[in-house]
């Protein structure tokens, strides 16, 4: 287990978030930090040279090889999930395209109701693919399935494993909606760890984050 690096941020707002109450003025406090908060990650994430995200990217894929290996004696007939890297994300499609080798199937989320929870689709390198949500290319045909092990971009994250994505809640409304729940691993940078993300309700938090630097649980 890797040793925590310094905090990226300090608490603010308030010293404690309890979870399972906000008061409606707390939470708007809350959405106002983590605008500036997800902006500030996202240029910050942006800014790193091309380089330095392949790098950070090849790191995680053997990190995350190695947790995967820990937790599950085999990955033979596991569908695994993860995304089509926007916006200056980690690439780990060269991981994906290795699972089938191992016994498992990758898939990509998928946005068909703008609001309600993803749906997943197998994907390989030779998929045949369209432009979705966001001109995020997806698998354009397939059943739909579901993924027993889900890998999440991370913006920022939290020592509690609290990931803070983009704002739109598909992720945490995913996870909500799928049973059994997968098995959830937060993907992201060490510079994009924070104190807290202060967790409301409807936050789900993750069962480890893997960074460039380790394996992080909660």
């Amino acid at each position: 287990m890797t040793e925590p690096r310094p905090l990226a941020s300090s608490p603010c707002l308030a010293g404690e978030c309890d979870p399972t109450h906000v008061d409606a003025e707390q939470a708007r406090d809350v959405a106002r930090w983590r605008k500036a908060e997800r902006q500030r990650l996202l240029d910050e994430r942006a800014a790193l040279p091309v380089a330095a995200r392949h790098a950070a990217s090849e790191a995680i894929a053997g990190h995350l090889d190695r947790l995967l290996a820990d937790r599950f004696p085999s990955l033979q007939g596991m569908t695994i999930s993860a995304w089509w890297p926007i916006k200056a994300e980690l690439n780990l499609r060269a991981w994906l395209s290795g699972l089938q080798a191992r016994g498992a199937r990758a898939a990509l989320p998928i946005v068909v109701t703008k609001g309600a929870p993803l749906v997943f689709r197998h994907w390989t390198p030779d998929t045949k693919m369209e432009r979705g949500f966001w001109n995020i290319p997806v698998p354009a045909e397939g059943p739909e399935v579901r993924p027993d092990i889900t890998l999440a971009p991370v913006v920022g994250w939290d020592a509690a494993a609290y990931r803070l994505g983009y704002g739109g809640g598909y992720f945490d409304r995913t996870l909500a909606a799928l049973a059994p729940h997968p098995f959830a691993i937060g993907i992201g940078l060490d510079a994009a760890r924070l104190a807290t993300i202060f967790p409301q309700p409807h936050d789900i938090a993750m069962q480890a984050v893997v960074t460039e630097s380790g394996v992080f649980w909660p």
